[in-house]
């Protein structure tokens, strides 16, 4: 696995804070219907289409895999951070969960019916994101789909405390319209957006938040 200097600080940081990580955020999607309401069309979508397996890319401590699993989705993650993984594993032992990176997976082309990438590109510096979103088209079956959430702005915002825990770690806010242009360059479709003011827990550190579904033409 390549290890450059972002990839590094993100699997150090996830690593520092896995648990609590975990346990802070363990039902952060039962007060958020719109977010859940986009799993649901992802997961229908899916599942109408029947082209392969599902990857939760950056799945963290697999509280989106564990939702889409509830869905009918047959569903595995993957993250960065193997104390992220060990932590999904012990959480949720009836479903899988690897390490890999993004910028380069450990699969075949053409092997998944579906990618979940639930904000875990908001790290990624944007120099890199045509990197990331060419390996989502190689990996995805035609007509495959993709469910994409980031945080929508024009900024970096560097983390020195997160999660009850120092670190460091970038956090790269970006606009949808840039997001769209970098799918469509690596031949994704987008269909739908959705664009959602911050909640009252969000309020006054979060911003705007935007949801994508997208596929690979076929």
């Amino acid at each position: 696995m390549s290890e450059t200097p972002h990839l590094h600080a993100v699997r150090t940081a996830y690593d520092t804070v896995a648990v609590d990580y975990e346990r802070l955020l363990r039902d952060a999607l039962r007060d958020k219907p719109l977010d859940r309401a986009m799993l649901g069309a992802f997961a229908e979508a899916v599942r109408a289409g029947d082209a392969g397996p599902v990857a939760d890319l950056g799945c963290g401590p697999g509280r989106v895999t564990a939702h889409l699993h509830g869905l009918g989705v047959p569903v595995f993650g993957i993250d960065l951070s193997s104390e992220m993984v060990a932590v999904a594993r012990r959480t949720f032992p009836g479903l899988r969960f690897d390490e890999g990176s993004m910028t380069a997976l450990d699969l075949e082309d053409d092997a998944l019916g579906g990618i979940v990438s639930w904000y875990s590109i908001v790290h990624t510096p944007p120099e890199v994101l045509p990197t990331v979103f060419a390996e989502f088209h190689r990996v995805l079956a035609p007509g495959g789909h993709l469910l994409i959430a980031f945080k929508v702005g024009n900024q970096l915002r560097h983390l020195e405390q997160a999660y009850g825990h120092a670190l460091s770690l970038d956090v790269y806010w970006m606009p949808p319209e840039e997001i769209a242009a970098l799918l469509g360059a690596a031949g994704l479709v987008v269909d739908a957006r959705l664009i959602r003011e911050p909640d009252d827990q969000e309020r006054p550190t979060q911003g705007r938040q935007a949801y994508f579904l997208a596929r690979k033409p076929g």
